[in-house]
């Protein structure tokens, strides 16, 4: 058995043992995005001036319907707050599509934003209320196995 066919089946047996009210779909984006940060860029506007960005995710789990609970770590100012999430998600396809609409996220303001996630990426716009907004884009990094 080859490499590649061994890695696929260990992934298949882990996602079949993970909840199985998920669809495939949804399993391969639940395993995605485990022990990850979000390594990337940002803009304020539509000025080109890219700044450094870095978002912690632990884990999301499904929560019902539409919503998604992400288990995140926000690192900002010196200080580091761990946070559980509510997010809700669309798909485009295959594509999951985090949607916020003027969404108030404990210690950091409200936002709107559109990101997706697709093959070990993320890209998207953002804005908070009363102020700045841009666009964000970056890889999918794994923190740990």
């Amino acid at each position: 058995m080859s490499a590649r066919i061994a890695c696929l089946f260990v992934l298949l047996m882990r996602l079949a043992a993970q909840d199985s009210s998920l669809t495939v779909q949804e399993k391969l984006f639940q395993e995605s995005l485990a022990n990850v940060a979000l390594v990337g860029y940002y803009t304020n506007g539509n000025g080109g001036e890219l700044k450094q960005d870095r978002y912690l995710i632990e884990k999301i789990s499904k929560a019902s319907g539409k919503l998604w609970k992400f288990d995140v770590r926000i690192q900002y100012n010196g200080k580091d707050m761990p946070l559980s999430i509510p997010v809700p998600i669309e798909w485009a396809g295959d594509t999951p599509v985090v949607s916020l609409t003027n969404m108030a996220i404990p210690g950091s303001g409200t936002f709107t934003a559109r990101v997706l996630f697709y093959d070990g990426a993320y890209a998207g716009t953002w804005s908070r209320t009363g102020g700045t907004g841009g666009k964000m884009f970056g890889a999918i990094q794994k923190t740990r196995p």
